[in-house]
This record gives structure tokens, C-alpha cells and sequence, in this order.
């Protein structure tokens, strides 16, 4: 397993941006697959995006695509998305998630989360 730690959430207004980091500790970080997903309060997690192992391939929820932007650096170990023209329904605790298989929902390895705020 690795262990994750997000950073660079925040408040911004409508339309701004901000880049969240995932830093993974442990062997062997481009075998895993990393997503982002968040949870808005009442609501369950969901998806936002996933990132195959070369950072190739990706993927993303219908509600962010040409706004947020998944990449990773496997040099340093380290996932980032990439938000921009937020909306006051992105809000929410972003988290990543790793997973040597699919990252989905029952992925094991977590990190805390980061909040997000965007005001409208």
C-alpha cells in the first residue's frame, strides 16, 4: 500500500482556480493508478478523475471535463488536479485514491482529504 497526503485546497471565488497535490509515500508509484474524488456534504464520494500508471491515459466525471486536469509526476511521486473555472457545486473534500487495479470507490489506500470552498 502507499500512504497519501492531499494539500492546496482552499476558498476561491466562482471562476478561479486551484491545484491540489497527492503526495504518495512507497515502493513503486507508477505500478498504481491515482484518482481524485469528492464529497460534498449529504452527498456520497464520486469520481472526479483517474490516471493510469505512465499518466497516459485518463479519465474524468462528465461534470469537470475541459475544467479540471489530472496529471502526475512519477519522479516525485506526486498526483495534481488541476481545477479551473470552479463552480459553487465543485465544493467539497477532494481525496485521492490509489489503487493497483481500478481506483474506484473500494480502492484501500486513501489520504485525508483537502477541502475545497468555491463562492458564488
Amino acid at each position: 500500500q502507499v500512504q497519501l497526503v492531499e494539500s492546496g485546497g482552499g476558498l476561491v471565488q466562482a471562476g478561479g482556480s486551484l491545484r491540489l497535490s497527492c503526495a504518495a509515500s512507497g515502493r513503486s508509484f507508477s505500478l498504481y493508478k491515482m484518482g481524485w474524488f469528492r464529497q460534498a456534504p449529504g452527498k456520497e464520494r464520486e469520481l472526479v478523475a483517474v490516471i493510469g500508471g505512465s499518466g497516459i491515459t485518463t479519465r474524468y466525471a462528465d461534470s469537470v471535463k475541459g475544467r479540471f486536469t489530472i496529471s502526475r509526476d512519477n519522479a516525485k511521486n506526486t498526483v495534481y488536479l488541476q481545477m479551473n473555472s470552479l463552480k459553487a457545486e465543485d465544493t467539497g473534500v477532494y481525496y485521492c485514491a490509489a489503487d493497483r487495479a481500478a481506483v474506484t470507490i473500494t480502492s484501500s489506500s486513501w489520504g485525508q482529504g483537502t477541502q475545497v470552498t468555491v463562492s458564488s
